[in-house]
């Protein structure tokens, strides 16, 4: 059934967007099945358990197989992630940056990063507003051992599609401005919006990555 799925969902999605499967609280049999199926980007939110499944899925021998950060990150968490993923997602604050950069500059490293921004409805939820972006980005030289690689939002949570149009098209224009307000940053070209439900409105708005879970793995256990 995964297998099906993806293949399903990787006839629809446009090349040049990336797949993330997002397989938080799933089990590493659905991650090598999806694997074996021809995935190798996947998403978790919770430390313990990502690290949890690093050491797993190394022993399963997955060539290639690359994690990324996607939920909100304690920065007293920092060594149970960052040593195991290509990407963290979900920077949504100026603190946790600080902390990714000195763990970075600690361990000779550089963490490829995007800044979540706060785009939905919901008072809830984390992230930047557009104009700390800016503020934050005209600050990047503060970072050296950071590599600034775009932005990643989430929508309004609502059955409405206008809303969730309106929420995309505005990340995407902030994305736009960026790109062309900050030249030298130039692996400053990702977009990460969109999920199993909204995905395809993310894509007629500029992502170059959706992250996808219940649509290839089923409800979470």
């Amino acid at each position: 059934m995964i297998a099906e799925n993806l293949k399903a969902l990787k006839a629809q999605i446009p090349q040049g967007v990336e797949l993330v499967a997002v397989s938080k609280f799933h089990p590493l049999e659905n991650i090598i099945e999806a694997y074996e199926a021809g995935q190798r980007v996947f998403g978790e939110s919770r430390p313990q358990e990502l690290a949890e499944k690093v050491g797993q899925a190394d022993a399963s021998k997955c060539p290639g197989l690359e994690w990324h950060f996607i939920g909100h990150l304690q920065t007293n968490k920092l060594k149970m992630v960052l040593p195991y993923v290509s990407l963290v997602q979900s920077v949504d604050s100026v603190h946790l940056l600080q902390e990714i950069q000195k763990w970075g500059k600690a361990n000779d490293k550089t963490v490829s990063v995007l800044l979540e921004v706060h785009i939905g409805a919901e008072e809830t939820k984390q992230g930047f507003h557009e104009e700390e972006v800016i503020d934050l980005l005209f600050d990047s030289e503060k970072y050296p051992n950071i590599r600034f690689c775009g932005l990643m939002a989430m929508a309004s949570h609502t059955d409405d599609e206008s809303v969730i149009d309106a929420d995309f098209e505005r990340v995407d224009g902030l994305m736009a401005y960026l790109v062309d307000l900050f030249p030298e940053l130039s692996d400053f070209n990702q977009l990460s919006i969109g999920m199993s439900d909204d995905w395809q409105i993310a894509v007629r708005h500029g992502a170059t990555m959706v992250r996808i879970g219940t649509a290839i793995f089923g409800s979470r256990n």
